[in-house]
């Protein structure tokens, strides 16, 4: 007997394995230690690898993605600066374009102004000539009429007739 047994008073205690059992659990936790770690464990490493390999990937995939997203960002505010820009340019020409045309339009309106003003007096004065010209014809020829009246004389010699019409309106000027 063991000296446990004979600390227990001789009596089997349930507490403690047999040697035989000892030797069998350990044997067969071996086997389990051994067929766990040969066909197991390299499943978990490779699960676990794969894991951490699909973390970090994803995660530099991530970062990858941040930075092409403020690549994009900073392309698209550049983009959009510039847009701007020339969106201002384009404003700033069409305002320059639009006075130039306005100005020349009030250019073209100020010529064609004058041009009709210019026609309208040479139509004005060509008509004054001919009143004036047919006014000395009608008065002449009434004046010559009267002038036979009063003298008694015909007066048809038309240079005389002329003469006298002409010095007649050159009394009527002067007396004005």
């Amino acid at each position: 007997m063991s000296s446990i047994e004979l600390a227990a008073g001789g009596e089997l205690n349930p507490l403690i394995p047999h040697t035989a059992e000892i030797i069998v659990g350990f044997v067969a936790f071996s086997l389990l230690y051994l067929v766990i770690r040969r066909n197991v464990v390299p499943r978990f490493e490779k699960a676990f690898a794969e894991r951490t390999d699909a973390i970090q990937g994803g995660m530099e995939r991530a970062e990858k993605a941040q930075k092409d997203a403020e690549a994009a960002l900073n392309q698209y505010q550049t983009q959009l600066a510039e847009a701007r820009s020339e969106a201002q340019s384009i404003r700033e020409d069409a305002r320059v374009q639009g006075a130039a045309i306005i100005e020349e339009m009030r250019a073209k309106a100020q010529e064609e102004a004058a041009r009709i003003t210019a026609t309208a007096q040479a139509a004005i004065e060509a008509e004054r000539q001919q009143a004036v010209k047919s006014l000395r014809n009608e008065v002449g020829a009434l004046a010559t009429e009267l002038a036979s009246k009063i003298v008694g004389e015909a007066l048809d010699d038309q240079v005389r007739q002329s003469r006298i019409v002409d010095r007649f309106l050159e009394d009527l000027e002067k007396s004005k």
